[in-house]
């Protein structure tokens, strides 16, 4: 995965905040073998600058703490020596991130946020980016119990077969060979809904052999993309999918999750789109969501 540009959204919010120190992080370790930039995006929401009663002084103040927020984290990122570029606009938000992602190698936003007048918008905002845009998103949460750091040491890739779960599975692949980072592969055998009888053996037996089929496909992946086979693992675990996710990702240790989702169609429900939007909001660590990918 070639990184050339990332693109910060940026709303003065705390998980705002804590995108932007995972990216300087990011930016900071990927300049030192090419040219980075770092992209700080700012937008004014028109729909509050344009709410009756909202005058010019007020939106004028906006636009200012708009541009106050940018220009620290232009000296932040220039302090550290990488390349930034900052951009302020008037619009709205999801749109103008779209837009700017598609310029971008890599999306870097915060997992939360609020909107409305006087709070911040990012939040649900990420959501609509992760399914609208064809550039990566990493979302990173600021909450007490999640972590970031980097370089990667150990990425968990919970897949399923789908296509956009293999496009996860090559983009993580690639991320972890250029991080030295241990690729681990899961499969959750969803917990079934309670039915008049019970699984057969047989029906047992069969999923297992479907999960050991669907990772070592998986493992085919990532060594085709350049990842040594012994820094690859496999895992089947039974059980409630997230609860599994951030078992897995705590057992061992992991520094990333990342997971494929569907585009404009809305996250993939092929199996783990379905619980895509939970692990954002609850993974211990930052969620990287890749759309499927014939590139």
């Amino acid at each position: 995965m070639t990184v050339d540009e990332i693109l910060v959204p940026v709303d003065g919010s705390d998980a705002a905040r804590a995108a932007f120190d995972h990216a300087l992080e990011i930016a900071g370790a990927a300049s030192t073998a090419s040219d980075v930039t770092l992209r700080v995006l700012h937008v004014a929401d028109a729909a509050v600058l344009n709410l009756p009663g909202f005058g010019g002084d007020a939106a004028d103040a906006l636009e200012r703490e708009g541009d106050e927020i940018v220009s620290q984290a232009r000296e932040r990122a220039e302090e550290r020596g990488i390349d930034v570029a900052v951009d302020v606009r008037r619009g709205e938000p999801r749109e103008e991130i779209v837009a700017a992602a598609a310029d971008a190698d890599l999306v870097v936003m915060g997992a939360h946020g609020c909107h409305g007048i006087g709070e911040y918008v990012l939040g649900t905002t990420t959501d609509y980016v992760i399914n609208a845009t064809e550039t990566p998103v990493l979302s990173v949460q600021a909450a007490e119990n999640v972590t970031y750091s980097y370089p990667y040491e150990a990425i968990l890739v919970p897949t399923d077969g789908s296509d956009s779960g293999i496009a996860a599975v090559r983009i993580a692949a690639r991320i972890a060979s250029c991080t030295d980072a241990a690729l681990h592969l899961l499969y959750v055998i969803d917990e079934l809904p309670e039915v008049d009888e019970p699984v057969s053996d047989e029906a047992t037996t069969e999923l297992e052999e479907n999960a050991q089929e669907i990772l070592e496909a998986a493992a085919t992946t990532a060594t085709e993309a350049g990842l040594a086979a012994e820094s690859i693992t496999t895992t089947v675990a039974n059980g409630s999918v997230p609860h599994e996710i951030r078992a897995h990702a705590d057992a061992e240790g992991v520094d990333l999750i990342a997971m494929g989702t569907h585009g404009h169609t809305g996250l993939d429900r092929h199996l783990l789109g379905s619980f895509t939007e939970q692990l954002l909001r609850s993974a211990p660590v930052p969620v990287l969501t890749v759309q499927r990918s014939d590139e």
